[in-house]
């Protein structure tokens, strides 16, 4: 059997880097020697875990080689299924003291590769913490384990009045878990925040077993505020085995408005023009024509197939709060060009005109074999700059673009549709990303929103942050896991990445992804 990685190789492989070992990369070796180290892992965790919550036969591992963004796929040697948090902890041990990778998941809905497997590591799934353990109404809280459903929350403290915002398209699915990782976001999140503004604390375990918790469920947490750091972490500082996130009350009345445009420059600036008036809806979206017509034959939403962009502004609160914001909202956009409005009579329409903005992803899935699905960020007044510049990419790589955003905090969701199976597409569609990527940085954005940087844009950091901002971030890293052994390869670029990166955009020859496994 191989003996476990020792510290000085992995010091070595970081060094030859350029950076700490928080973002080594591990040695990959042959078939036999895989088989080898799986045994071995498999033996190990065998005395912590029953063999029933262990996977490690190639059928049985691979339904978790990929997460959401399935371009890229890899086995892991082993999958752990731990049921509580002692054996959460073990298995940290155990892998900890092989020098073994871990990649925890929940229920795979990311969309940016932060879950897919490291090939010497394990997965750590965590599917089977899915339990509420409380609902408190006074407080206005829900502690739930991380494998609970977003919208499982909601549903739970429906009873009581109450709701969990944040509500991602993916919310029947994804896990609480998960939206920590990522930060995610979701149609109402322009008013009531992302994951970050409505979780109040975390618990989980350093890759050593160490129980760790983060934030508080009093006003202020004492010492330093380490929850913004653990929120959008992509799983590479600690495993959140419990979370305490806040809830909110249910409005008396939403109603939502279809406003159409004559061109995507006017509905851009209608999102500026209804922000600068001073008006915070409970959601402002925005999809151009192509995405409407994907969504309407999917869905039959009602939405206006003449338009060049709709908009979608929901407004929430009592009845009379109600119709002063829809008034002023309506008269904003009627001043910016808007070619037709619609506001929903009821909340059937209301719910119709949203079910077709959370199935656009679905919906580009029937119109072509393949998409990729890019996020990013870009202060509002550019929604113009960016739809323009991504017009004239679609010409430049041959590639058809769909565009769905939420408008109202400037992130972008442009979807490339492509098809796999065609020799160079997916080659072509991601240079079409790394260019919306990297037009978003030009525009003051960033390069990701709310589906993090996984291996998706793990390039694309080398754009957006320089040598000592990403040694900044390793360092971080470095603090929680010495030896790097959390998710690693993503999120952070080495510097041997950046430079390859920077040979990419001389040479207009080589792709950003070409060492990972492909489908």
């Amino acid at each position: 059997m191989n003996a476990p990685v020792p510290r000085d190789a992995l010091a070595a492989a970081a060094s030859s880097a350029g950076v700490g070992p928080a973002v080594a990369e591990f040695p990959d070796p042959g078939p036999a020697e895989r088989r080898s180290r799986q045994a071995e892992v498999v033996t190990a965790l065998s005395a912590v875990l029953p063999t029933s919550l262990l996977l490690w036969q190639e059928e049985d591992t691979i339904p978790y080689e990929c997460d959401g963004l399935t371009a890229y796929r890899e086995r892991p040697l082993v999958v752990a299924l731990p049921e509580t948090e002692e054996q959460v902890r073990a298995v940290l041990k155990v892998c900890h003291r092989l020098r073994v990778p871990v990649v925890a998941r929940g229920a795979g809905t990311g969309l940016s590769g932060g879950a897919m497997p490291h090939r010497m590591g394990v997965t750590l799934s965590l599917a089977r913490f899915n339990r509420i353990l409380q609902i408190d109404r006074r407080s206005r809280s829900a502690r739930v384990q991380c494998g609970v459903r977003n919208l499982a929350i909601s549903e739970a403290a429906s009873p009581h009045g109450l709701y969990y915002a944040p509500d991602p398209s993916s919310q029947i699915a994804c896990t609480i878990g998960g939206n920590v990782a990522e930060n995610s976001g979701g149609v109402h999140c322009l008013k009531y925040g992302l994951t970050l503004h409505n979780v109040l604390r975390v618990r989980g375990f350093t890759m050593e077993g160490e129980l760790v918790e983060f934030g508080s469920e009093a006003l202020d947490a004492p010492g330093l505020d380490l929850l913004p750091l653990v929120v959008g972490s992509e799983g590479m500082l600690a495993v959140v085995t419990e979370v305490t996130v806040r809830l909110v009350p249910k409005p008396q009345l939403a109603r939502c408005i279809m406003a159409s445009f004559p061109s995507v420059q006017a509905a851009g600036e209608a999102v500026a023009q209804v922000i600068a008036e001073g008006i915070i809806p409970a959601g402002l979206e925005m999809m151009d024509r192509p995405m409407t017509a994907a969504v309407e034959d999917f869905v039959h939403a009602g939405y206006d197939l003449k338009a060049a962009a709709i908009l979608l502004c929901e407004s929430d609160g009592t009845a009379e709060e109600v119709e002063e914001e829809v008034r002023r909202m309506t008269e904003v956009l009627s001043g910016c060009g808007a070619s037709r409005l619609e506001v929903s009579r009821d909340e059937a329409q209301r719910l119709r005109f949203w079910s077709g903005r959370k199935n656009a992803f679905p919906a580009s899935g029937r119109i072509s074999p393949d998409y990729m699905c890019m996020d990013s960020t870009i202060p509002r007044k550019r929604l113009a700059d960016i739809l323009t510049a991504i017009g004239e990419m679609e010409n430049r790589h041959g590639l058809r673009c769909v565009n769905v955003f939420h408008a109202g905090d400037g992130n972008l969701h442009p979807l490339i549709l492509f098809d796999a199976n065609r020799p160079g597409e997916l080659e072509r569609a991601e240079a079409f990303g790394a260019e919306i990527l990297e037009t978003s940085v030009r525009l003051g954005g960033t390069v990701t929103g709310e589906h993090g940087v996984g291996i998706e844009k793990i390039r694309s950091m080398c754009v957006q942050f320089s040598p000592e901002e990403r040694e900044q971030m390793a360092a971080l890293k470095r603090a929680f896991d010495p030896a790097g052994l959390l998710n690693p390869g993503k999120v952070i670029p080495t510097l041997h990445r950046c430079a390859e990166y920077g040979q990419m955009h001389v040479k207009k020859g080589l792709l950003p992804f070409a060492e990972l496994p492909r489908f």
